[in-house]
């Protein structure tokens, strides 16, 4: 009986030993994917003068808040610019993909499978790549230097990853339901409004957080779509708060943390309904 208490202490004694390992390993982990922001943090609360590249590690000597100021003062425009870009851009590639899901998942026709391998192609297209005739075309129609050239910029550039979410999602929902609302007299879209839509929530999360922080996050588009700076979303305006001669490091930390503060927020809402939305479209596909 002995043998068998001391053998149950020695096993547990190994598995609190590897748990306390692991636990070491995940906060080297975590401190090491933490110390930027560490960085950031502390060199925001600085004034200019504490602000130096060789006391980067160094807590602030007095907490200030006047590179918050300064930052909010040069990016405030330009965060209007960024939310009137985000919000409808987002809405619209999110509806146009939850459109071409459904089509895709639920109606059978011939080439179904060969336009959705064309249409998924595009997500494969490099930016770079696409730049001097994206250019060349919204100088065409008018809206180059604007938003509305930049909102359709990534509205039709956001059509192929919603569509692909959009369609694993629905892949899942039971035809039955279908074929019921179809019994009921509900055409093609009239399921679709009255049965899909209702059950997109889940999808509709994932989507609008993939499309919010990739459309928020750009820089490439942003910088060359927009080239007057009354139009320029915060991405391009952060970039510009460096200066030529003297570098203000403090008032460049505290406008990152403002532009990355709306993404943050929408994760700590959504994020929960995030990891439920990936989960529900995974199984099918």
């Amino acid at each position: 009986m002995s043998s068998i208490v001391q053998t149950l202490k020695t096993e547990r004694g190994v598995a609190l030993q590897k748990r306390l390992v692991l636990y070491l390993i995940m906060a080297l982990f975590a401190a090491v994917f933490l110390a930027p922001l560490y960085v950031v943090l502390a060199t925001s609360l600085k004034t200019f003068q504490d602000a130096r590249l060789a006391a980067m590690w160094s807590l602030p000597p007095q907490v200030s808040f006047e590179a918050f100021v300064a930052a909010i003062q040069r990016l405030a425009p330009h965060l209007r610019n960024s939310f009137v870009l985000v919000i409808p851009a987002t809405l619209a590639s999110a509806a146009l993909g939850s459109i071409n899901g459904y089509v895709f998942s639920k109606w059978r026709f011939r080439g179904a499978n060969t336009i959705f391998a064309l249409m998924l192609f595009g997500m494969f297209i490099p930016y770079q790549s696409i730049l001097i005739p994206l250019v060349v075309f919204l100088r065409n129609i008018g809206l180059y230097g604007s938003l509305g050239g930049l909102i359709l910029t990534h509205v039709v550039y956001g059509i192929p990853i919603t569509t692909l979410m959009f369609r694993n999602f629905y892949a899942k929902i039971p035809e039955e339901l279908l074929d019921a609302g179809y019994m009921d007299g509900l055409e093609l879209f009239g399921a679709y409004r009255r049965i899909i839509v209702p059950l997109s929530a889940p999808g509709l999360v994932v989507v609008v957080i993939w499309q919010f922080t990739s459309i928020w996050n750009d820089f490439l588009f942003a910088v060359t779509i927009t080239q007057r700076p009354g139009v320029q979303p915060i991405t391009v305006a952060l970039q510009n708060l460096a200066g030529s001669q003297v570098i203000e490091w403090n008032v460049q930390m505290a406008g990152a943390l403002l532009a990355a503060l709306p993404t943050l927020v929408l994760y700590v809402i959504l994020g929960k309904y995030f990891v439920r939305g990936m989960l529900a479209g995974s199984v099918k596909g």
